[in-house]
């Protein structure tokens, strides 16, 4: 088999007739930003990164043997969730909420996810949507237990929230939800680990999977008020380097 040189990839010749040739696989571009992405969301969500700490694409470039480019569309991508501002100078740090965005962030989660419970409760599909949510609080329990971690226990408390929001079948009620995701990550890891773990523990929450139930609106919308200011007392910030514009 002889290959002419003169036709362009992926072409070859065999006995005088071009054929295609397969091309070589490259590296997925895209698989290779997105292990970035992971890798980063999961420093700044367990604390390897704390809030203000600045994120150096150089630094990190080399720390993960990627380009810079790849650390650079991750970051923005990460701004865009809410965990990564930019400071002085344009440089990057985790992003440190004051406690008024602390209020702000919970008063708004408090009407979102009202207005969830409010839809769940009435329609017909509650049993099967406290079903959902007793699965939920099974999982926040496991992830409190002797082999769970910090991570675990995030995305368990906040697979919980999400879940309700998604049973109320409301597509904007939930990507809006969903862009407080970030913001309510980064006050999460802010905070005590005292703090945090009362904060998600499935006692906190059990009572408002009892009030859908019941299907008893205003207790959960009680329960949910009570749930949300209980937090927010519990995940300010304990190290003081945020002030409030008040």
């Amino acid at each position: 088999m002889t290959v002419d040189s003169r036709l362009p990839e992926p072409y070859r010749t065999e006995g005088g007739t071009a054929v295609t040739v397969p091309a070589l696989p490259n590296l997925d571009r895209s698989t290779l930003r997105e292990r970035a992405l992971v890798a980063l969301r999961t420093a700044i969500t367990t604390g390897r990164y704390r809030p203000g700490d600045h994120l150096g694409e150089v630094e990190i470039a080399t720390s993960m043997s990627v380009s810079r480019g790849t650390v650079r569309e991750a970051l923005r991508h990460l701004q865009q969730e809410g965990l990564v501002v930019a400071g002085a100078r344009g440089m990057l740090r985790v992003r440190a909420l004051s406690p008024r965005e602390v209020r702000e962030l919970f008063q708004v989660r408090e009407a979102l996810e009202g207005l969830a419970l409010a839809q769940v409760i009435a329609s017909p599909d509650r049993d099967a949507a406290v079903a959902a949510l007793r699965k939920a609080l099974h999982r926040l329990e496991k992830a409190f237990g002797p082999s769970g971690d910090l991570a675990d226990q995030v995305e368990a408390d906040l697979a919980f929230h999400l879940l309700l929001c998604e049973l109320s079948d409301n597509s904007m009620l939930v990507t809006t939800w969903r862009h407080l995701e970030g913001p309510t990550r980064v006050v999460v890891m802010s905070a005590a680990g005292e703090q945090r773990e009362v904060a998600m523990s499935a006692a906190h929450h059990a009572p408002i999977v009892d009030a859908v139930e019941r299907g008893d609106a205003d207790a959960a919308r009680a329960i949910l008020h009570e749930h949300m200011s209980s937090a927010m007392a519990n995940l300010q910030s304990p190290t003081g380097t945020a002030t409030d514009q008040d």
